[in-house]
């Protein structure tokens, strides 16, 4: 098939590369001239995915939105979260009539406290049934370098979700499909949250049983606001919610988990952004995500925590305390 992916960022261009090993003609599409240049003239990508000494063959780049997009059989949108409305809102004319159009990312909108499948659908005027949401533990690095992995489409459409399934299934890359694009969209944002409090309980040198009671009482809370959003509880058990959340969790590859890190290990909000390789999606998420627990009515216990963290400044005792809360409950 002919695909196109929005963004040359490390994931963008990691799943492209993944696509053309599935046998697919790629086009990746980037506003900065020297990365179209460097994946277009020399197949690589030096200053996103320095990594790949050479992408395939059959990927190429350009800048032209217009050039990018004409032909495409399915269109990727790898870009910031809080960025999307803006940067696709001069697709939505250009965009093939039947053309399926796939999310790689994972937030929810600041502004409007809208999941991305509902950013995308509403700026590119797009039927849900032509959506497709990406997401499983994908460290891009180590996908990058073809390591095994799998990850989960999903579609309210099962047949486009296959289809999708079928364009980015290599002998390293397996996908899954669902049609649970709502559990699929919570569990990629509310799993950044977590990530951002679990490296910065290991930044300020809590151990093991620290990290586990966080990511689990996390696990918790995301399910509870993803099965009142409308999700399947179950997509939080599998390759979406446990899954993600053990990759993003565990290691210094995730962006989340070294902003919390750097937060743990006395650094301020400003100077852990500035250290940062990249966007940490987690950081503008978590205010996002205590709006929604109190629209849905659903607490949000280690959100709030991490919400005071990023606003006020409090340390990674105090975001603990918070989290246990004085009173006794059930599990």
């Amino acid at each position: 098939m002919k695909i196109t992916v929005l963004g040359a960022g490390a994931w963008g261009t990691a799943f492209g590369q993944v696509l053309a090993d599935a046998g697919n003609d790629v086009t990746m599409w980037a506003i900065e001239p020297e990365i179209v240049e460097g994946i277009r003239d020399r197949h690589r990508n030096a200053v996103r995915l320095p990594s790949v000494e050479r992408l395939p063959e059959n990927m190429t780049a350009t800048g032209d939105r217009a050039e990018a997009v004409r032909g495409a059989e399915i269109i990727i949108v790898s870009i910031a979260a809080q960025a999307a409305r803006v940067a696709l809102e001069p697709f939505r004319d250009l965009i093939p009539g039947d053309a399926i159009v796939v999310s790689l990312m994972k937030g929810i909108e600041r502004a409007t406290g809208k999941r991305m499948d509902e950013v995308v659908t509403e700026t590119l005027g797009l039927p849900e049934d032509r959506f497709a949401a990406i997401s499983g533990p994908n460290l891009s690095k180590e996908i990058a370098a073809r390591e095994p992995a799998a990850t989960v489409v999903a579609c309210t459409n099962i047949d486009n979700a296959r289809r999708v399934a079928h364009a980015c299934t290599t002998h390293y890359f397996k996908a899954f499909v669902t049609t649970d694009v709502i559990g699929l969209e919570m569990c990629g944002s509310l799993k950044n949250v977590i990530a951002l409090a679990v490296g910065m309980a290991r930044g300020a040198g809590y151990g093991e049983n620290t990290a586990a009671m966080i990511e689990t009482r996390g696990l918790s809370e995301m399910t509870a606001l993803g099965k009142a959003a409308g999700a399947d509880p179950k997509t939080f058990c599998g390759l979406a919610g446990v899954g993600d959340l053990i990759a993003t969790c565990g290691s210094p590859l995730s962006r989340n988990y070294t902003f919390g890190a750097n937060l743990g290990k006395g650094l301020s909000v400003e100077e852990a952004t500035r250290v940062s390789n990249g966007v940490a999606e987690g950081v503008p998420t978590t205010d996002a995500v205590v709006a929604l627990g109190r629209k849905l009515g659903v607490p949000t216990p280690l959100a709030t925590a991490m919400s005071h963290v990023l606003d006020r400044g409090i340390s990674c005792s105090e975001m603990l305390a918070e989290l246990f809360g004085p009173d006794i409950t059930e599990e």
